[in-house]
């Protein structure tokens, strides 16, 4: 006998088809399968009473404040418990009930399916990058001097040595990353705000010299707009925003190229000051609806859907706790039906565990990635790619539960 925790329809279904259920059999007993708990925030008392009878009479349940029970509280948060089969009949349900608890089925129904879809594909000029297979590596390439990580290669572009960055860019390529992301500006706590046109000078020579020369996508690490547009007029085809797509003219940039977006969740205007005064009241809650609006303003300003990612942001205007948290609720991003990049990389919170060692730095974020990958990241943004790539292959087949 064997207690199984099933994850995935394609988990439920390798089983049925080994014990040889019919087809069709499948199909009606996949959404039997998977399991979820699905939190309502602040519904009334009426509604959380109504959720609790149609659940029990669907054989799930709802948790809900006692004091609704007994008529005391007006409003409470549910938690609602049952399969994916019963989840999809109570959204029926709900269609025809008041109290606003038509308009709930809907969200019901989208977040449902928001949650399952695992596999995205990524249209980058002539590149297309299939996401969700197998867990794609950003590598990040810094033209700064002043990156957090030691790693920048501003002395190589203050020599105008284009050639030593391309032997580092193939490099990079060869040990395994999917995306170049160039950076002339650092975003590290605190960092000094550039002009637009000193990070141009940076960006520019050298995504127009890689761009021709090199077989990935090229990504422009940039939250200004004039920086954007010239990267992406010089040949990259991916915007990385760590100020979460908030300026309406960036979005336009974005547009108008017909380029991707990383939107990052980050609290504050700008690097220099996103670590001041960080409150969060419930935090998963609030990256979620935060970065959910901020994908609704880009689709609503003509960014194509599958051309945005999102980022949760580890380390921007959060705390220790904080991406300690994000880490462990990473999969709870799935509802928001976008495919997820995460930025680990010798981060300060990985120093905090582990210490400022090189090699420790190393397997710290090997680990950390590792376990983004597991909770459902798509892409990992890092510098040791070679590292990063040996520990993603074991952990994409140990999630696909076969070899490469």
């Amino acid at each position: 006998m064997r207690i199984l925790k099933i994850n995935a329809k394609k988990e439920a279904e390798s089983i049925m088809r080994k014990i040889g259920v019919d087809p069709y059999g499948i199909k009606i007993m996949l959404p039997k399968a998977i399991s979820c708990a699905i939190l309502l925030k602040d519904v009334s008392s009426i509604s959380a009473n109504i959720l609790k009878q149609e659940m029990l009479s669907l054989g799930g349940d709802v948790a809900v404040a006692r004091g609704v029970l007994i008529g005391k509280l007006k409003r409470s948060s549910c938690l609602v418990l049952g399969t994916l089969s019963q989840l999809g009949c109570l959204a029926e349900k709900l269609k025809v009930q008041p109290f606003g608890l038509k308009e709930q089925a809907e969200l019901l129904k989208e977040s449902i399916n928001c949650y399952q879809k695992d596999k995205f594909t990524l249209q980058l000029g002539r590149f297309k990058l299939g996401l969700g297979q197998r867990t794609r590596i950003m590598a990040i390439m810094n033209l700064t001097p002043d990156s957090f990580s030691g790693d920048g290669l501003y002395r190589l572009l203050t020599k105008k040595d284009l050639p030593a960055i391309l032997d580092i860019a193939e490099k990079l390529v060869a040990e395994g990353a999917d995306i170049l992301d160039l950076g002339g500006e650092s975003t590290r706590p605190g960092a000094t705000y550039l002009t637009a046109k000193e990070e141009i000078s940076r960006v520019k020579p050298v995504i127009k010299f890689l761009a021709k020369k090199i077989k990935v996508p090229i990504s422009v690490d940039t939250y200004k707009p004039e920086v954007a547009h010239t990267a992406l007029s010089e040949g990259a085809l991916l915007v990385n925003d760590i100020s979460g797509l908030r300026s309406a003219e960036m979005r336009r940039v974005v547009k108008t190229a017909n380029a991707a977006v990383v939107i990052m969740h980050m609290r504050g205007a700008s690097p220099k000051v996103m670590q001041k005064n960080i409150n969060y009241r419930c935090f998963m809650d609030e990256v979620i609806l935060e970065l959910s609006l901020a994908v609704k303003k880009a689709e609503e300003d003509g960014i194509g859907p599958e051309k945005i990612i999102l980022d949760p942001g580890i380390g921007f205007g959060k705390l220790a706790g904080h991406n300690l948290e994000m880490l462990n609720h990473l999969d709870e991003l799935k509802i928001l039906g976008k495919p997820v990049m995460v930025g680990v990389s010798r981060k300060a919170f990985i120093r905090k565990i582990v210490g400022d060692q090189p090699a420790a730095l190393i397997s710290g974020t090997l680990s950390a990635s590792v376990l983004v990958s597991l909770k459902g990241a798509q892409i990992i943004r890092v510098h040791d790619v070679k590292a990063a790539n040996d520990g993603l292959k074991v952990s994409d087949a140990i999630r696909k539960n076969q070899y490469a």
